[in-house]
């Protein structure tokens, strides 16, 4: 009978390996693939959430300027209103202590303008007398004063024409001397030593017959002013004698005076009885002062007596305005606290940036597992004004939901990652036993000897130490290598 179809040859161990790792790595290229599409469209969208988490900033920052803007215009005008009552207060109490002033001043006024009119009386009679004494002598000075300034000017105009001379000859001689440069040099420079000595010369003897006219115009000066003085001197003595003779003539007038002051005396006399009726005058005035000195005890024990409120609120303030520093001091040093824990979760939030997947930084947030429904029950809820205490507090950090989102997303995979661990860990621990098992077989030593072959037991299975009554957990699949293939490359 004919044979039938011949069955596909079985492959080796390494073209099967082979096959898995171009399954592999067809898988992966499409994996690959998947992905950078994947990153490439959460980019966009991330891009657009960015424009638009921007745009949306900006309009909160410009209606929350305007509120700003609001609140401190109406703190202004509170302050500005309590400044103009106060300023008012202050303005009404220095008002009426500058009418008191004023009525103070005006009856010192009026005193000193009684003493004032009788010392200007005796200063009016004495300054006439000065003041004639004062003329003569003014009259001589201004005489003897115009003589002498007309001898200075006409010495002055002398010897100013006659620097003129001689600044003219000097610079006729420069002129001279630049046209005999011109021809020769050497010539020239010989006739400019010569002419710069010999003018050197009557320069001095010019300078030296000038100190000597000069010394004997002042000589002669000091002679007419000496002889000036001798006849002030003597022309005064005339008018000392004149000084004598009205002093005999005060003291005629003083005579006269004491008679005077004996009518005076009468006068005093009618005076005394004008004072009487003054002094009634006056005693009418004292009640009347009297009347006014009790009301302005009156005020001034109002004015104590706000001076005290005013003392209090001042010590009151002060007391508010230590407790206010004190208070600040330490919502300082909290802030400055909360600072450095801000910036310690800043530097925190930029180490764990880096060492985030490309995955954790286009999708930093994992999908809601809630459905479309319960989404809506929860915003509605959301929107709802809580009734209870902590959920009042709850609604002020809303804003950490994503927080706790990424948060809550680490923990999982934490979680998850520890799960994998112990899992691996249970793998390894039977890898091991296997290897050991493996080593036992092929190696001969009295302490392998004494123990089973493993190569000769049929179904048995070594257990990794567990948790006893658990069920074995689900595990997923691996490829497995033979330790034969290991074992050399080990040893």
């Amino acid at each position: 009978m004919p044979k039938k179809g011949r069955k596909a040859a079985p492959l080796s161990e390494e073209e099967q390996l082979l096959l898995m790792q171009q399954k592999m790595l067809a898988e992966e290229e499409l994996s690959k693939k998947k992905e950078d599409m994947l990153t490439q469209f959460l980019k966009d969208k991330l891009a657009k959430e960015e424009h638009n988490s921007t745009l949306n900033m900006n309009k909160i920052n410009l209606q929350w300027r305007t509120v700003l803007r609001e609140v401190k215009a109406r703190e202004l005008r509170k302050d500005i209103e309590i400044l103009s009552q106060t300023f008012e207060r202050v303005v009404d109490c220095k008002d009426s202590v500058i009418r008191s002033l004023a009525r103070d001043l005006s009856e010192a006024e009026a005193q000193y303008t009684h003493a004032l009119c009788s010392h200007l009386h005796n200063i009016d009679q004495l300054l006439q007398l000065q003041g004639c004494r004062l003329g003569y002598l003014d009259e001589d000075y201004n005489t003897e004063l115009e003589a002498l300034k007309k001898e200075f000017e006409t010495e002055r105009r002398m010897i100013i024409e006659h620097h003129d001379k001689e600044s003219r000859y000097l610079q006729d001689v420069l002129l001279a001397l630049e046209q005999n440069f011109s021809e020769s040099e050497y010539e020239a420079k010989l006739d400019f030593q010569s002419t710069r000595d010999d003018v050197k010369n009557k320069n001095l003897e010019e300078k030296h017959y000038l100190r000597v006219q000069l010394e004997g115009t002042v000589e002669e000066l000091w002679k007419r002013f000496q002889q000036a003085l001798k006849n002030y001197t003597e022309a005064t003595e005339d008018r000392k004698i004149a000084f004598e003779a009205l002093k005999l003539k005060d003291e005629k007038s003083s005579k006269e005076i004491e008679m005077q002051m004996k009518k005076l005396l009468k006068i005093q006399d009618s005076i005394g009885i004008l004072k009487g009726k003054i002094t009634a005058h006056m005693r009418e005035a004292e009640e009347q002062n009297r009347h006014v000195r009790e009301e302005k005890e009156v005020v001034l024990k109002q004015l104590q007596k706000l001076k005290s409120q005013m003392n209090q609120t001042r010590a009151k303030a002060r007391s508010n305005l230590a407790k206010l520093t004190l208070e600040s001091s330490t919502a300082l040093k909290k802030l400055r606290g909360i600072i450095e824990k801000a910036e310690l979760t800043l530097r925190l939030a930029e180490m764990c940036r880096k060492l985030e997947t490309e995955e954790e930084k286009v999708l930093p947030f994992y999908a809601s597992s809630l459905s479309r429904e319960e989404q809506e029950e929860v915003e509605q809820i959301s929107l709802e004004k809580p009734g209870e205490q902590l959920a009042r507090l709850m609604q002020d950090y809303l804003g950490l939901e994503h927080f706790w989102q990424r948060y809550n997303k680490v923990k999982l995979e934490q979680l998850s990652l520890e799960r994998e661990k112990a899992v691996l860990r249970q793998e390894n621990q039977k890898l091991r036993l296997l290897l050991k098992q493996y080593l036992d077989g092929i190696s001969v030593s009295d302490e392998v000897l004494s123990q089973l072959n493993p190569l000769l037991i049929l179904s048995h299975k070594p257990h990794a130490p567990g948790p006893a009554g658990k069920a074995p957990c689900k595990r997923p699949l691996h490829n497995v290598i033979e330790a034969a293939h290991e074992v050399p490359h080990i040893l």
